[in-house]
């Protein structure tokens, strides 16, 4: 989950929410962090590495909401 939602029931909501635009632009969004995320483990900057697992559950959470609206149009 990234960092602006509070909970993941949260973030869901934001995700439902959201319009097709605004589910792309936080894909790209989340993917970019993550890229840039994992320059830094590599490195050993970040403390905390649970957070390129939380940004990847955040990607798929977006593409199975992407896909599902696919479905039912």
């Amino acid at each position: 989950m990234p960092d602006s939602a509070k909970s993941r029931r949260d973030f869901l909501d934001q995700l439902h929410d959201a319009t097709d635009a605004e589910l792309e632009d936080r894909l790209n969004h989340v993917q970019e962090s993550l890229f840039h995320l994992r320059f830094r483990l590599a490195s050993g900057q970040i403390p905390d590495p649970k957070r390129v697992r939380k940004y990847r559950k955040a990607i798929a959470r977006i593409k199975t909401i992407q896909r599902e609206r696919e479905l039912f149009e």
